[in-house]
């Protein structure tokens, strides 16, 4: 006789992915410094543009993973480890780079963007909106939106340029790459669900 667990029956106890775990401090703690580090391996997949101090990077994939995954605490509290292991001078920035004068300087705002991204993501998570195609890769487009928002805002005051010249340094060049990453991160998670056992004999209860 074939019992189905409970928890592997689409909307299950389960609200990010994370919660297929059992829900303790001890792997809390390790998802968080996991996808710190992640985020941190992503940022050394550098490619340095010469008209704009920002690179472009791998690390806007982990960032909506993180808060998926994890939901709204755990994922923003992982990128708010990962910015602050860089910024006490662990090579955890793009190409290598570390400290606080890194992380104030011109691509200060999307290191506290990736805090917001990853919180915000995971909010959306926690209410499903990770389940399906239709719904999850909106939610990563959020979270890639307030990154810009943030991290080109801040360029701009760093750089005292105007909007045409922050939005030239700092998002035209990243919008293609980053279209693809948050497509990615929108297939994966429902993708994942499948693979947990989520749509087995269920729908989306959404």
């Amino acid at each position: 006789m074939t019992t189905t667990n409970p928890t592997l029956a689409w909307g299950g106890g389960a609200s990010t992915l994370a919660d297929l775990l059992p829900r303790t401090r001890a792997r809390t703690v390790a998802l968080v410094v996991d996808f710190a580090l992640l985020t941190a391996a992503a940022a050394q997949v550098t490619i340095p543009l010469p008209w704009t101090p920002v690179p472009v990077t791998g690390q806007t994939f982990a960032v909506l993973l993180a808060g998926a995954t994890l939901g709204w605490r755990a994922g923003g509290a992982s990128q708010l480890l990962y910015v602050a292991l860089g910024a006490v001078g662990l090579p955890f920035y793009a190409d290598g780079t570390s400290g606080w004068q890194v992380a104030t300087g011109a691509t200060g705002g999307y290191l506290v963007g990736f805090v917001v991204a990853a919180a915000l993501v995971g909010l959306l998570a926690e209410h499903r909106q990770d389940r399906t195609v239709l719904t999850s890769i909106p939610a990563m487009l959020a979270g890639t939106a307030v990154i810009y928002l943030l991290g080109v805002t801040w360029l701009a005051f760093v750089l005292d340029a105007d909007a045409t010249t922050a939005l030239t340094k700092g998002l035209l060049p990243f919008v293609i790459g980053d279209a693809v990453k948050l497509v990615a991160a929108g297939l994966l998670l429902p993708a994942a669900w499948r693979l947990a056992g989520r749509s087995q004999g269920d729908g989306p209860t959404d």
